[in-house]
């Protein structure tokens, strides 16, 4: 049984269910050039909050190979909030503090951001450790979210990799996603999925 805690803020309504920690394994299969990367993950992710209008995300891979040694793979952090208009009672940027007082904001008021589609916006920041930060744009619909790059930064040295879509959503419990990128020369095209239980 899901339970949904009852001390958020009202914009993190729609992306409760996503609380808590989630554990399984997933497969990966993305070809390149005359290569294919193939074979199964243990995944690890983690949706937190600290009383802010924003979910923290921390996420890490391991592959399993075929002579059972495990490789790690990249960990992501990042921040998943609902789009919303800043207001003057909102910080920012940086370290600049907010010029009104706060005003917790209401269902009614979230209720307010849903689209045509019967979702809500949805901006999710991610950095990976190898030095690619990536934005996704999109909409939570229910116990569904599908997000696709809208901007991908790579740092000095970076891999190419120039978009992405990811697909998640809550089926029997489990929080299963799948992970469209486009890199190495390949279009967007599916990576890697997951299957994964709650701990």
């Amino acid at each position: 049984m899901l339970e949904l805690p009852t001390d958020l803020p009202a914009d993190l309504a729609p992306l409760a269910w996503l609380i808590g920690v989630w554990e399984g394994t997933g497969v990966i299969d993305y070809p390149v050039g005359d290569g294919h990367f193939q074979g199964e993950f243990t995944h690890r992710v983690s949706f937190s909050h600290d009383g802010g209008p924003f979910l923290n995300y921390a996420a890490t891979a391991t592959f399993i190979g075929d002579d059972s040694a495990s490789v790690p793979l990249v960990a992501e952090t990042g921040f998943w909030r609902l789009i919303r208009p800043l207001t003057p009672a909102d910080s920012g940027p940086a370290l600049l503090p907010p010029i009104a007082d706060p005003v917790p904001r209401t269902v009614d008021e979230v209720e307010e951001l849903r689209t045509e589609s019967g979702g809500f916006p949805l901006g999710v920041s991610v950095a990976h450790s190898d030095g690619m930060l990536e934005l996704y744009l999109g909409e939570v619909n229910g116990p569904r979210i599908d997000i696709a790059s809208d901007a991908i930064v790579r740092g000095a040295g970076s891999k190419e990799y120039n978009a992405a879509s990811r697909m998640y959503g809550l089926v029997d419990g489990h929080l299963l996603w799948a992970w469209d990128i486009a890199a190495f020369g390949t279009p967007l095209r599916s990576h890697a999925s997951a299957r994964l239980a709650r701990v």
